[in-house]
């Protein structure tokens, strides 16, 4: 977990980098900020910081995690007929995740289940896990090898970010700008987990 952290940090500052080379050069904008004097905070006033924004967190995240797994139910359980299936793999989330199957089959996860925890993480990445849980029926540790969980960390790492994310970059920047976000990100990730999982075969991890 360590080094997934630090390697999104170590990805973070060479795009930055490799932008300010290219999209972005020339002088750098002034930019002054005046900031108040520091002052140790009470421990009452940490607190309640604290509280605020878990409450926050917590509010938004399980909103849209229910939400998520309402969606993914339904999608799970009815085929195009709306029709109950007896078989998930005959259901509407089967045939729209089955489309992204050949993008990550490559990268050793080409399993409809996962490519569709990936469209909810799109959402909100706190619901990757929760839709894979449901989707394996609670036997994803017994079903992924571990350099395929490996892989998936790394994409689901640097995949473009949930849509809240995405609709601030199109606010600050325009739509043309939060398009090449999301692609760029896309593609990366795919790129690195590819390297990932191109090593891990390298050292019999498969």
């Amino acid at each position: 977990m360590a080094a997934l952290y630090l390697h999104g940090i170590a990805r973070g500052i060479l795009v930055a980098f490799i932008f300010k080379k290219t999209l972005f050069r020339g002088e750098a904008v002034p930019f002054v900020l005046e900031l108040p004097n520091y002052r140790l905070p009470a421990v009452r006033n940490v607190l309640q910081l604290l509280w605020e924004k878990a409450k926050d967190f917590l509010h938004r995240a399980f909103t849209i995690i229910l939400l998520a797994t309402i969606i993914i139910w339904f999608l799970q359980t009815f085929d195009m007929h709306l029709n109950v299936v007896a078989d998930s793999q005959d259901s509407i989330l089967a045939v729209v995740a089955g489309l992204l199957v050949p993008i990550f089959k490559p990268l050793g996860i080409g399993d409809w289940r996962i490519c569709t925890s990936l469209i909810s993480g799109f959402m909100a990445k706190e619901s990757v896990v929760s839709t894979m849980e449901i989707l394996f029926a609670g036997e994803v540790a017994s079903l992924l090898t571990p350099l395929a969980a490996a892989t998936m960390l790394v994409f689901s790492l640097l995949y473009t970010p949930c849509v809240a994310a995405i609709a601030s970059v199109r606010r600050e920047m325009g739509g043309r700008w939060a398009v090449c976000v999301v692609v760029e990100q896309c593609v990366i990730a795919w790129l690195v987990a590819g390297v990932v999982r191109v090593i891990g075969l390298l050292f019999g991890m498969g």
